[in-house]
C-alpha cells in the first residue's frame, strides 16, 4: 500500500474549524403556532432532536423583517423580527437555549443589499439631496452591467430620475460601501447581533459587496450560464460587478469587528476560482474563517471525482485554511437528487461528509434523504421563476439548474401526521413531498440502519474523535477501482476510512487493528484483509509502529 501524503504541520485549534453545521430555513423547520409558517419557537421545540442528533452549530437563514419578496433575502429592518417568526424575546431565548445544550448558532447576514422597502432606501430613492442619498448606487445613466440573475441589474426611479444598482433581484438593491456612513451602520448591526450571543454569521454574496468604483463596463465573455468557479454569465464577464480588492480589505475589517466579542465565526458565501476565494481568507486567520466550496454542489458520484477533489482541496487549503464540505442548500436541488434518491449512495456521502478533513454542513431534511418537490414556475413564492416563465422548464433541467427555489424548501417531514408533523395548520405554506410516509424523521429513527441513525453514528465518532476534528489527511493509492480511502492522522493516532463506490463487492488486503464503523453489516475486516460490500464503508483504527 502506498500514500499520496498532504500533511499539515499546524493543526487548527478554532472552534468553527473543529464544528459540524446544520442549516435551518426557519420557514419549513417547524410551525408552532398554526399558521402553516415555521418560526422561531418551532425551532426551539426541536432543539432537542438537534441536540442528540450531534450537530454542534445551527445556521439560520434571515428571520428579520422583510417583506417577503425574495422570502427572507431582502430585509427592511436587521434589528427586528419579521412576524410571521416571532418576537426578539423568541429570538433571544433561541440563543440562550442552543447555547444551553453546548452549540452554537450562526445568522445568515445579508450585507450587500437590503429590501426596497427598507426605510434607508425609501429616503435615499426620494430624491437626491437627502440624508441618504448615496446610500445606494445610482446612476444618471446605466453602464452594461448585468445581475447574478441575468438582464440589466439597473433599475429606473422616477423620483430621482436615475436608475438603482442591485446584483440579484430589482427589490434588492445594493448598498454603497463606499459611503462610511453605510459602512459604519452595518457593522452597528452586526455589533448588535453579536452583543445579543450570536456565534458569527454566514454572509450571503459576500464577493458582491464592492463593485468598481469608476462604474466600468464588463467586457464580453462567451459564457452564457454562470458557474460556481466562474460567476461570469449572460455573455458578461464579473470583471467590475464581483471579488473587487476592497472586498478582501472587508473581509478582514468585518472580522476585527467581529474579534471584539470573541471567537467568532464569519462563513462566506463566495463564488469565484480557488485563488478568489482564498483573498477572503488569510492563513494569520484575519479574514474570514470559513468559505464554502460550491464546485462539490455537482459531485459525480464515483470514487475517481472524489479521490481527484479531495487531492485538490488538501493543495487549495492546506491548513490552518479549512475547507467547507457542503452538498446541498436553499437554493441549490438535494444532494440525494444526484444519486437517483438512493439512499444507500446517500449514507456513504455523507460517510465521506462526516471523515474528511473539513467542515461539514448540512442542509435540513438531508439527514432523513428528503427529496425535492416540483412546482410549476407561475405558482412559484420564490421571485426568480417568474423572471423566466417563458422558457421551458426542460431547458433548465437539462442543464442541471434550480430555478424554482421552492422546489427544495419545502416542510421538514417529521413523521406521518398531517402535513408530515411540520404543522397543524390545515394547509402548510408550501405542500409537503407526497412521500413524507415513507421518509420522516420518526420512522427513520425507529430503523437501527437508515439514514438518519448512520448520520447520527458518525456524528457520535466524529465528536468522540480528534482526529477527525483536527487531523491532517493522506489519500491512500493503490486500492481497487471504485474504491477511495485516506487516513486522518492526529499525534500517533491514525483512523483509515475506506469508501465503495461501486455496487459490486471488493475485497482487498489491507493491515488494520480495530474496525470502530462499518456502514452495513456485510462490511468486515478479516484475515489482515477488508471486504466492501456495494457501496459500502469501513473506518478502522491504525496502531502506530
Amino acid at each position: 500500500m502506498t500514500a499520496a501524503c498532504f500533511l499539515t504541520i499546524h493543526m487548527t485549534n478554532n472552534w468553527y474549524h473543529k464544528t459540524t453545521i446544520y442549516q435551518i430555513y426557519p420557514r419549513s423547520f417547524h410551525d408552532s403556532n398554526e399558521d402553516g409558517i415555521g418560526d422561531l419557537k418551532g425551532i426551539l421545540q426541536k432543539l432537542d432532536y438537534l441536540q442528540e442528533l450531534g450537530f454542534e452549530t445551527l445556521w439560520i437563514s434571515p428571520f428579520f423583517s422583510s417583506p417577503q419578496i425574495d422570502l427572507g433575502y431582502d430585509i427592511s429592518n436587521y434589528t427586528e423580527i419579521a412576524p410571521e417568526y416571532g418576537t426578539m424575546d423568541d429570538s433571544l431565548q433561541l440563543i440562550d437555549e442552543v447555547h444551553r445544550r453546548g452549540m452554537k448558532i450562526v445568522l445568515d447576514m445579508v450585507m450587500n443589499h437590503t429590501s426596497a422597502e427598507h426605510p434607508w432606501f425609501i429616503e435615499s430613492r426620494s430624491s437626491r439631496n437627502n440624508s441618504k442619498a448615496d446610500w445606494y448606487l445610482w446612476r444618471d445613466k446605466p453602464n452594461n452591467w448585468k445581475s447574478m440573475t441575468g438582464g440589466s441589474g439597473w433599475h429606473y426611479a422616477k423620483e430621482r430620475d436615475q436608475y438603482y444598482w442591485s446584483s440579484f433581484l430589482p427589490f434588492q438593491p445594493d448598498l454603497n460601501y463606499r459611503n462610511p456612513d453605510v459602512k459604519k451602520s452595518m457593522l452597528d448591526i452586526v455589533r448588535f447581533w453579536l452583543g445579543k450571543g450570536v456565534d458569527g454569521f454566514r454572509l450571503d454574496i459576500f464577493n458582491v459587496i464592492y463593485k468598481d468604483a469608476g462604474f466600468r463596463n464588463n467586457p464580453f465573455s462567451p459564457k452564457l450560464i454562470p458557474s460556481e468557479e466562474d460567476p461570469s454569465g449572460f455573455f458578461q464577464e464579473a470583471k467590475y460587478t464581483m471579488n473587487q480588492p476592497e472586498s478582501f480589505s472587508f473581509a478582514k475589517e468585518l472580522k476585527s469587528v467581529c474579534n471584539e466579542f470573541g471567537e467568532k465565526i464569519l462563513l462566506g458565501e463566495i463564488q469565484g476560482n480557488t485563488e478568489l476565494i482564498k483573498n477572503y481568507m488569510t492563513q494569520n486567520g484575519d479574514g474570514l474563517g470559513l468559505v464554502f466550496n460550491f464546485e462539490m454542489l455537482n459531485f459525480i458520484f464515483t470514487a475517481r471525482y472524489f479521490s481527484d477533489l479531495i487531492k485538490k482541496i488538501e493543495r487549495d487549503f492546506p491548513d490552518p485554511l479549512m475547507p467547507v464540505y457542503v452538498f446541498s442548500n436553499h437554493d441549490r436541488r438535494r444532494s440525494i437528487h444526484r444519486i437517483g434518491e438512493d439512499l444507500q449512495k446517500a449514507k456513504l456521502l455523507h460517510t465521506l461528509q462526516l471523515t474528511v478533513r473539513g467542515v461539514p454542513c448540512m442542509y435540513y431534511g438531508e439527514e432523513i434523504g428528503m427529496t425535492d418537490s416540483k412546482f410549476p414556475f407561475g405558482s412559484a413564492f420564490d421571485p426568480i421563476p417568474h423572471k423566466f416563465k417563458y422558457i421551458p422548464r426542460f431547458f433548465f433541467d437539462l442543464i442541471g439548474l434550480t430555478i424554482n427555489r421552492d422546489e427544495v424548501r419545502t416542510p421538514m417531514q417529521w413523521d406521518t401526521s398531517q402535513n408530515a408533523g411540520f404543522s397543524s395548520a390545515e394547509q402548510a405554506w408550501l405542500p409537503v413531498h407526497n412521500n413524507f410516509k415513507t421518509i420522516n424523521v420518526e420512522k427513520e429513527h425507529q430503523e437501527t440502519r437508515s439514514l438518519l441513525n448512520t448520520i447520527r453514528a458518525l456524528l457520535k465518532i466524529r465528536k468522540e474523535e480528534i482526529i477527525l476534528q483536527e487531523g491532517s489527511l493522506e489519500c491512500i493509492e493503490g486500492l481497487p477501482i471504485g474504491v477511495l480511502g485516506y487516513s486522518r492522522t492526529f499525534g500517533k493516532m491514525k483512523l483509515l476510512i475506506l469508501l465503495n463506490f461501486d455496487k459490486q463487492s471488493k475485497e482487498f488486503p489491507l493491515d488494520v487493528s480495530e474496525c470502530i464503523f462499518k456502514l452495513n453489516a456485510e462490511d468486515e475486516i478479516k484475515n489482515k484483509a477488508i471486504r466492501l460490500n456495494g457501496f459500502g464503508a469501513i473506518i478502522a483504527r491504525i496502531t502506530s509502529d
